[in-house]
Formats: C-alpha cells, sequence, structure tokens
C-alpha cells in the first residue's frame, strides 16, 4: 500500500479508489469493442438539434457590435441609426441593460464559470479591442447584422498595454499554477548544468492560437418570469446554470440548460460574454433571444491559447543521463483571468533528472482573456521540451529514442510518487517497429525525393489523467430490464454517449440495445465538466458508485423467496441481465424477477462519486510516442507532412473505433499547432486581423496526411474501468515530431513555431 491511501476497515467488494481495483476488470473483454457512435444516425440525417436551431414562437436575433480600442472609456455611443433600421426591436449597451453581477472565474467557487471576471455590458470602460459594446436584437439575423454594422462609438483612450515584449518588463508570479506551485526546484539546476558534460539551453516560442469549432458559439433563450431556459453549446452545463443564476440574481433551481449536442469544443464552448448578453437582451425584450456568434465574432469575443516564450535547458553526462533539466518561461494573461498555458507540467512528470528547475511567470496585457485550449500547457509544453531532447540526442551521437529510453524513470521524477501504469517506453519500441524507425538516416539533409529533403522525427506525447469531484449519476430499471443511466455531462462529438452506453452494458450485465444513457441537461444529477480529458474516469467513477447502491437495493428487494437470499453485496456480480452469486452459477435472478416479485415497476438509485484518491497516491498520466515524416522542398521552402503514427499507451481503450478518431483528430491539429495556425495580433492596436478561416489556417484535406494509430490497450490499475482520457493526448508532442523532422531534413532548428516557409529558406 502506497504512503498516504487511506487504511481504515473498508467494505469487502467496494471500488475503494487507491486500494481496490475497479472490479469491471477482471471482467476481460467486456469493453472496447468499435460500436458505432449511437448518435450518428441523427446527425447523419439532421435529427440532431443544435443550440441555434430551436423554435420559439415570437423569436428575434441578436447580433454584436465591437469596440475597435484595447483600453478607453467610451464617450459617445452613436446607436440610433440602427434602432431606425428595419426590423429592429431595440439596441442594448451600457446604458440600458439589465444589472448583472460580474462572472466569477472558473474554479474559484463550486458554481464559478468566468473566463474572465469582468462585467458585462454594465460600464462604459472597455477592456480589450472586441469587446461587445452593443448588442441589437431584431426580427431577423440578417436585420441585426445590418443594424450592428451601423453602431459607431468614440472614445477617451486610456494607456494600453497591447505589446508582449512591454509587457514582459514587468512579469509577475502567480500564487498558483492551476493548483500546482509556479516555481518548482530540486537541487541547484544551473549549477548542474554548468558543470554537465554536454549541454543545450534554447529559447522556443509558440504564437496565439484562436478556437475554430465548425459549430458556431451559440444560444437560445428564453424567459418566464425569473424561470430562465437555456439551450447552448457547453462544456460547462452546471457550471454555467450556476455562474448564470449568480449574475441574475435568481434561484438555480430556475435555471434550465441544456447542451444534447456541441458541434466542436475543445476548450472553448464555456461561458462567454454572448450568453449573458442573449439573457439579458431577453429579460429586456420580453421575448426568447437566438444568439449566434459570427466567425469574427467567435475571434472577438472568444478567447484561445496565449502567447508563450520558453526556456529549456539540459544538461548531461555523456550516457545521456540528465543532471539538469531547466524549464522555464512567461506567457501574456490579463489581470482579468487565470489561464496560464501550464507548459512546465511535462516537464515535472516525463523524465529523471538530477536537478530540476521549472518555472513561469505572466505578463500582464489588455487583450481578450485567454483560456483552455486543445491540451493546454502541454501542446506547447511538449514542443519545446521534446525539441531540446532531440537536439541533446543529436549532440551526443544517441538515437532519440535511446536516449529516452535512458532517462526513463522508476517514480515520477519531481514528487516521488509510484506511476500507476507506465508503458512509455513499449510505446515507442511498438511505434518505431510499426514506423520504420530504424531506416532513418542520423545525418540531416541525406534523404531525397526530386527537390523534397526527407526527415523523421519523433516527440513524446502526455497529458495527466484527472477525476473530477462532485460528479453524480442516477441509474433506472424499468420493469421491462431496460437500464438508463442519467448525468449532466457533455458529448462534444468525441462519443461520450457511446462509450458510457458500453460502460453500463458491461458493468450491469445487459445488452446493449436495453441501455441508455441521459446527458446534456442540467436538471439530471450533477455532471463534470468537460475538459483536461476528464470525462470519461469522472463519469465511470459516479456509475460505480450508482451501481453499488444499485445492486444493495435489489438485492433488498430480493428477500429471502430469492436464490440470492441471504447474499451481500461482495457475494454477487451483475450478468445476464441479473444478479448472480460469484462462484455458484445456479444461484441467479433476473432485474425483471426481482422487480415483479417485489410488486414494482421500477428501481432508481443515485450516487455521487467518491473523491479521486488514486491521483493524490499515484502520478497518473496518458503517455504515447508520435513519429512523423516530413518532406521540405528545396526549392521553396514548403513543408509537408508525409505520413504520422502514433502510439499511445493511455490505459483500457474503451471503444476502438472512436478511439482512433480522436487520436487522429488531436494529431492533426498538432498539425496545425506545427505549420499553419498562427493568430496575428497587431500590438499597436491590440486586435487580432486574421479573424476569418481565409486568413487563420486550419489544417484541411490536404495538409492532413495518412495517420497511423496503435496503442497497447493495457488497463491502468487505478482507473474507473482501467481507462485514462484521450481528448488531449494526440495534440501533444506532434508540434516537435514535425519541427525535428524539419531538421532531420534540412539541419535547420526551428525553434518558433509555426515552421512556414519563410523560417526555412
Amino acid at each position: 500500500m502506497s504512503a498516504g491511501q487511506d487504511t481504515k476497515p473498508q467494505k469487502p467488494g467496494y471500488w475503494q479508489p487507491a486500494v481496490t481495483r475497479d472490479p469491471l476488470l477482471r471482467k476481460h473483454g467486456a469493453l472496447g469493442q468499435p460500436v458505432s457512435r449511437i448518435d450518428g444516425p441523427l446527425k447523419v440525417q439532421g435529427a440532431a438539434r443544435f443550440a441555434a436551431e430551436f423554435p420559439y414562437d415570437n423569436i428575434c436575433y441578436a447580433a454584436l457590435a465591437f469596440s475597435t480600442v484595447a483600453r478607453a472609456r467610451i464617450s459617445q455611443l452613436h446607436v440610433g441609426d440602427a434602432e431606425k433600421a428595419p426590423g429592429v426591436i431595440l439596441v442594448m449597451t451600457y446604458r440600458n441593460a439589465p444589472r448583472m453581477k460580474a462572472p466569477s472565474l472558473m474554479m474559484s467557487s463550486p458554481n464559478a464559470a468566468g473566463a474572465s471576471d469582468l462585467p458585462v455590458m454594465q460600464t462604459d470602460e472597455i477592456h480589450w479591442n472586441g469587446q461587445p459594446i452593443a448588442l441589437v436584437l431584431a426580427e431577423t439575423q440578417e436585420a441585426a447584422d445590418y443594424a450592428a454594422s451601423l453602431i459607431d462609438a468614440d472614445y477617451d483612450l486610456l494607456p494600453a498595454v497591447t505589446s508582449f515584449a512591454e509587457a514582459k518588463a514587468n512579469p509577475r508570479q502567480l500564487e498558483t499554477l492551476l493548483g500546482q506551485p509556479p516555481v518548482l526546484e530540486i537541487g541547484d539546476a544551473e549549477s548542474a548544468l554548468r558543470a554537465a558534460a554536454v549541454q543545450v539551453d534554447n529559447l522556443y516560442r509558440t504564437p496565439r492560437h484562436n478556437h475554430n469549432a465548425i459549430e458556431l458559439h451559440a444560444a437560445t433563450v428564453a424567459w418566464s418570469g425569473d424561470n430562465l431556459r437555456v439551450h447552448d453549446a457547453s462544456q460547462l452545463i452546471d457550471l454555467t446554470t450556476g455562474q448564470l443564476a449568480e449574475i441574475f440574481g435568481i434561484d438555480p433551481a430556475n435555471v434550465h440548460l441544456t447542451s444534447p449536442f456541441v458541434g466542436g469544443g475543445f476548450g472553448g464552448k464555456c461561458l462567454w460574454d454572448h450568453q449573458i448578453l442573449a439573457c439579458a437582451a431577453a429579460k429586456l425584450a420580453s421575448r426568447p433571444v437566438r444568439i449566434m456568434l459570427s466567425r469574427e465574432g467567435v475571434f472577438r469575443v472568444v478567447g484561445g491559447r496565449t502567447v508563450t516564450e520558453q526556456r529549456v535547458a539540459l544538461g548531461a553526462d555523456e550516457t545521456g543521463k540528465l543532471g539538469a533539466l531547466i524549464h522555464t518561461g512567461i506567457v501574456a494573461m490579463t489581470p482579468h483571468n487565470s489561464c496560464p498555458e501550464q507548459f512546465t507540467f511535462p516537464a515535472r512528470h516525463l523524465y529523471a533528472a538530477g536537478s530540476f528547475r521549472l518555472a513561469q511567470e505572466v505578463a500582464d496585457m489588455d487583450m481578450l482573456a485567454n483560456t483552455f485550449m486543445r491540451a493546454p500547457g502541454e501542446s506547447v509544453g511538449t514542443f519545446a521540451l521534446e525539441c531540446a531532447l532531440d537536439e541533446l540526442a543529436d549532440k551526443l551521437g544517441i538515437d532519440p529514442i535511446e536516449l529516452r529510453r535512458r532517462i526513463e524513470p522508476e517514480t515520477d521524477p519531481t514528487s516521488g510518487k509510484p506511476f500507476s501504469s507506465r508503458m512509455l517506453v513499449e510505446a515507442y519500441e511498438r511505434g518505431a517497429e510499426r514506423f520504420g524507425w530504424r531506416h532513418r538516416n542520423r545525418k540531416p539533409g541525406q534523404v531525397r525525393d526530386g527537390e523534397w529533403l526527407i526527415g523523421l522525427g519523433c516527440a513524446t506525447a502526455t497529458y495527466p489523467y484527472h477525476r473530477f469531484p462532485g460528479g453524480a449519476a442516477r441509474i433506472k430499471l424499468t420493469e421491462d430490464g431496460s437500464v438508463a443511466v442519467s448525468t449532466a455531462v457533455h458529448d462534444m462529438g468525441m462519443g461520450t454517449a457511446t462509450a458510457q452506453a458500453q460502460h453500463i452494458s458491461a458493468r450491469l450485465g445487459v445488452p446493449l440495445d436495453k441501455v441508455s444513457f441521459e446527458y446534456g441537461d442540467s436538471h439530471l444529477p450533477r455532471g463534470v465538466i468537460a475538459g483536461g480529458s476528464t470525462q470519461t474516469a469522472s463519469i465511470g467513477g459516479a456509475i460505480i458508485a450508482a451501481s453499488e447502491v444499485f445492486i444493495e437495493e435489489l438485492l433488498k428487494l430480493a428477500g429471502n423467496d430469492s436464490p440470492l437470499a441471504g447474499l451481500s453485496f461482495a457475494d454477487v456480480e451483475a450478468r445476464n441481465s441479473g444478479l448472480g452469486h460469484v462462484q455458484d452459477q445456479s444461484r441467479f435472478e433476473t432485474y425483471q424477477s426481482i422487480l415483479l416479485r417485489a410488486g414494482r415497476t421500477e428501481l432508481v438509485c443515485q450516487a455521487e462519486a467518491p473523491p479521486p484518491a488514486e491521483m493524490e497516491a499515484f502520478s497518473m498520466h496518458s503517455y504515447g510516442a508520435q513519429f512523423c515524416e516530413v518532406g521540405v522542398n528545396q526549392i521553396t521552402g514548403e513543408t509537408r507532412v508525409r505520413r504520422f503514427l502514433g502510439s499511445f499507451d493511455a490505459g483500457h481503450i474503451l471503444n476502438g473505433k472512436m478511439a482512433t478518431s480522436q487520436f487522429k483528430g488531436g494529431i492533426i491539429m498538432g498539425i496545425g499547432l506545427a505549420l499553419t495556425e498562427e493568430t496575428n495580433f497587431d500590438e499597436r492596436t491590440g486586435r487580432i486581423v486574421n479573424a476569418s478561416l481565409a486568413e487563420y489556417h486550419v489544417p484541411v484535406q490536404m495538409d492532413v496526411p495518412q495517420i497511423d494509430v496503435i496503442y497497447l490497450d493495457e488497463a491502468d490499475p487505478q482507473a474507473p474501468m482501467g481507462a485514462r482520457g484521450i481528448g488531449e493526448i494526440g495534440i501533444t508532442g506532434v508540434g516537435a515530431a514535425i519541427a525535428n523532422a524539419v531538421y532531420n531534413a534540412t539541419g535547420k532548428r526551428i525553434r518558433d513555431l509555426p515552421i512556414t516557409l519563410d523560417k526555412l529558406l
């Protein structure tokens, strides 16, 4: 038993995080089948109703006008022409908006969901270039959009910091880095670096990135007295429900929010100004309101990834053993949010070293609040760390995979905790064999295909395991033997409902066609956010707890006339749509039979997941090995990814078809991070200048090569269902794998993303 584990007596047969394994793990093969997504038919038939598609009588449509300066007070708002425009119902500004409380920063309280703690359209003050200054309601979307274009403002400018270089001159230290210390030092890393036989010490830079989900951010809202109905595209149903209640000063029970379908989230589908403004406008107009941001509106109102500047310094002996690992740097942020792009996190857990210095600061700028985006921290942190490791391997004359094998730790390098499960070396071995890594020419610039220089690169992928506390699940068994499980969680297209239906089917021994999974509704038992690759484990923990209550209640209902009479929870297991003795196959009774004899038509049970003790006792992460082949055109400098392979150690894979899709999607995002994506921020004005998909380049079909995905599928004994999160790990390590392949092709190290042709010519 590891230090810190609870040693008090436990009920036999129950799941006790960090002490016992999930009982489902002994049912070999119960999960993992490549079942097609159960919401697939609805989506291909156009029957899946998204947030901007709910019909209401007398509905009106909203459009926003945005500020064009970074810091100011509004001296004049010119809204007369907009108010007179055809079809306009009203124009809402800070002068006539309902009084609202400012949002609370996410994680600052149980109901906090704000990306920023700034008040929303309550004062004349402007805090970023693009802040909404007015909302138009009209009878049609076209009328609202036209009227919004007529709105103008005069400003009394205030001093603004819109230059990262200027902001860096006055850095500040955070009190906490998402719950972790912002500075972590073990030994004297700077001295160890200076004394090392081989050194690498470089700066790496990554740009701003913006969210561009295909489904635009939207909400349909309506008031009935003090009751607020919200149809949203949301990753945090319960938090948004509670936050809206606080903002408008009403009981949370009076807010009903649903979000059954979310057309891509990636950290961006949280609570922003547009939902709050739609609710305020609906209250002001006494009519239902639909708001859907334009593509430009997403850039103006919804934050993304912030800029980073990272130093990675490695000191090693001639064998590759690390004496020093230093990863420090700075990110841009605002004083009104707390999302610091924690790029130092991978270095805390990946490799053994004699000393560490891991630290990051923030530089405050007057800009839109940045937020979580596609593996925040790890995606850009692995770019810097894994590029530095590749450079160290090159200096040592050691194969990059062999170097990683030599610095593989036995326990977590900085916390000392045991790993719950770690098979990174195995992932590299399998990936290298499948990819053909042995054919790589170590000397750069030696392989050609016509005018293309060909190179191979690799890098480590990693993302932490999290299981959020507070999630609950309800199980409902009906007399026909059907089972419905309900919890207010989300399915953003990753297949949550399908994977959890499979989970319930396996755990309760019920055919999949007898299982339903209800989600996406704030009236269901409290769920957890969809973020941080947490949902699978968090839902799993709640379902385990509810199933334990469910089995106990069934044993009570069974009574003395049942074959189960006298058996305790520890004696039985769920199988074949009923309960049976673990060892005596003859002692069995179906769920339907138990209900019938008890004179019941249904059984409803609910429970909350136990606290995530496994996270305190163990170091828990998903891992992967990313392999890339690129071609760099010797004439134009163009870089193309020719093929890619990801080899992952992410615990038990619950659905191979959906998991492969998730991994591939993350890799494609990583290609964008490496080669095409960059938010162009005009430091003279603080304005994003490429606020469209025509100018902000996400990877398209021609940018995406053949992608091969393999996974070890070894259950993590400490995780519910043995599964760790996979939603974000796919993007991690990709930027470094591509940059390392570019070096192998050309001999040029690119340490400033994206890798554009001007940096290679």
